[in-house]
């Protein structure tokens, strides 16, 4: 049985009111969990676009590493509060990724990935994008001084994942995906602007085609093109609040690989698909709400029992 992990956010949310949460999603059973309710007081109230739910999603051990937009919270697998972290650098953190021993987030309104060191509980590493007269560069930093990057979202990074390759880092603004080698960085393949959740895969790459409501796998010789579900209007709740504050239907954010050939991929309103590659079919859609502004934001299979 495959159980997957998510999170949303709710756009629009006042001050107390729920801005997101995680779930359990029972793949077999089709049968959905909420876990964490992201309704705190103390949340950061300058977050960008009323956008303040829980993202990025990893794991270590006994573990769950879920951010939300400048902290990381750290749950047992029964949900229960250990810890949380913050660096005066992360801000409006999207995705997050274990490789080894450390984890990786993106901290999008300082153009910036930040490591954090999975054995000391500490933020250990900055490192700072930008776009130079000779194309992207970096400027490694430690998240703990005073001697970090100035405040910007010039690339808008939402996405970070590391195998023994490099680094692959991408954003709505960086026109393709990045690998940071250690040394260097350098673009390895071009995507449309408005992307999410860029990976490599196979011998290509997935990601969230956001602008186009489609999920994208691109290799070489080939591409493969999955539609975001939507609905018809009058399903949809919570349409009268002001466009710029809610999340529009078919936004695709979120994004997991079940095994070689099965993708689940979120949207908006919270709606986790299933598409099988080879096949080039949609075998499975689950709707958590139909409130418009409740949109996924991370995904993951889920490594424990029950």
């Amino acid at each position: 049985m495959t159980t997957l992990i998510a999170t949303s956010v709710v756009r629009g949310s006042r001050q107390g009111d729920s801005h997101g949460g995680a779930y359990l999603i029972d793949l077999e059973g089709q049968r959905v969990r909420q876990t964490l309710d992201w309704n705190t007081t103390e949340i950061d109230w300058q977050g960008r676009g009323a956008d303040r739910g829980l993202r990025g999603i990893a794991f270590d051990d006994e573990r769950v590493f879920i951010a939300a937009s400048d902290e990381l919270f750290v749950y047992t697998p029964e949900f229960e509060l250990i810890a949380s972290y913050r660096s005066p650098y992360l801000r409006h953190c999207h995705e997050i990724s274990r490789y080894k021993r450390r984890l990786y987030l993106t901290s999008t309104g300082f153009d910036s990935i930040l490591g954090f060191d999975l054995d000391h509980d500490q933020f250990s590493m900055g490192l700072h994008i930008s776009i130079g007269e000779h194309g992207f560069q970096t400027a490694p930093y430690d998240p703990k001084g005073k001697r970090g990057p100035a405040a910007g979202n010039e690339l808008h990074l939402n996405s970070v994942c590391c195998n023994s390759r490099g680094m692959f880092i991408s954003g709505l603004r960086t026109e393709g995906l990045l690998v940071y080698s250690g040394r260097r960085i350098e673009m390895v393949a071009t995507l449309p602007l408005g992307t999410h959740n860029a990976r490599p895969y196979r011998d290509g790459m997935l990601f969230n085609d956001s602008e186009s409501d489609v999920l994208r796998f691109v290799a070489r010789d080939k591409q493969r093109i999955f539609k975001i579900p939507r609905y018809v209007e009058e399903q949809l709740t919570h349409t009268d609040l002001d466009d710029s504050r809610i999340a529009r239907q078919a936004f695709g954010r979120g994004l997991c690989t079940i095994n070689d050939h099965v993708i689940a991929a979120g949207s908006s309103p919270s709606t986790i698909t299933l598409h099988d590659l080879d096949s080039m079919k949609t075998t499975m859609s689950i709707n958590l709400t139909m409130d418009i502004r409740n949109a996924i934001h991370g995904l993951e299979v889920w490594p424990y029992p029950g």
